[in-house]
């Protein structure tokens, strides 16, 4: 299944004060595994960016001043997103600046399905902490790029939270030029496991005599 890791940087808070997108970021996940497509822009939103914001991103307005308005790149992310599941960490906030500079230019609302992981993480964590930063460290997670929020890094991270949230492993071998079969296996998400093999009394009586017989010939 293709999924996408959303996330996106805006002026302020809330679409009610006219706040605005300035940078949205995409990962394409195919059975969970991250493809090489991936959408990002910076965007010119037509007013100032405040001063939480400012610190939150980092992103000034004399930076984005001469950056893509939002109906410049519209059908080009839409086209990325189509028909495919959107995975965002606190879903309200960015489907209500997006929807809203769709609303801006005529356009119906996005109606991917979507998986909220801050819902999944509250459901799985009670009373504990689920902002993205608290996740990366129960899932030791390596976040140190993260010295701003910006929409890329987010979503790199994110997906990495995400495969732990379901309960899957990131796959790390390379099976590129292994058995299709392999292969095929992986996409279904097959958890791979190290067998712990433990020894039997035999074994462990013929290294003690191997270690009596050696150790002082080696060592001494």
């Amino acid at each position: 299944m293709n999924e996408v890791v959303l996330d996106t940087e805006t002026t302020g808070l809330s679409v009610k004060d006219g706040h605005r997108i300035v940078e949205i970021g995409c990962i394409e996940l195919n059975d969970l595994v991250p493809t090489a497509k991936k959408f990002h822009c910076y965007l010119n939103p037509e007013r100032k960016v405040s001063e939480k914001a400012l610190e939150v991103h980092g992103y000034t307005d004399d930076f984005l001043s001469n950056k893509k308005k939002f109906k410049e790149i519209a059908d080009d992310f839409l086209d990325f997103i189509k028909d495919k599941r959107l995975i965002i960490h606190n879903a309200e906030f960015d489907l209500s600046h997006l929807n809203n500079e769709l609303k801006i230019l005529g356009k119906d609302e996005i109606k991917n399905d979507i998986v909220d992981t801050l819902v999944l993480a509250r459901d799985k964590f009670p009373g504990s902490s689920i902002s993205l930063d608290a996740l990366c460290k129960r899932y030791r997670i390596d976040n140190t790029k993260r010295t701003l929020h910006t929409a890329l890094i987010d979503c790199d991270l994110l997906a990495k939270v995400y495969i732990n949230l379901i309960g899957q492993k990131e796959p790390t071998l390379n099976f590129k030029n292994q058995d299709p079969q392999i292969t095929k296996n992986l996409s279904k998400e097959i958890s791979y496991y190290k067998k712990v093999v433990v020894p039997s009394k035999q074994e462990l009586d013929d290294h003690s005599i191997y270690l009596k017989n050696n150790l002082k010939k080696n060592f001494f």
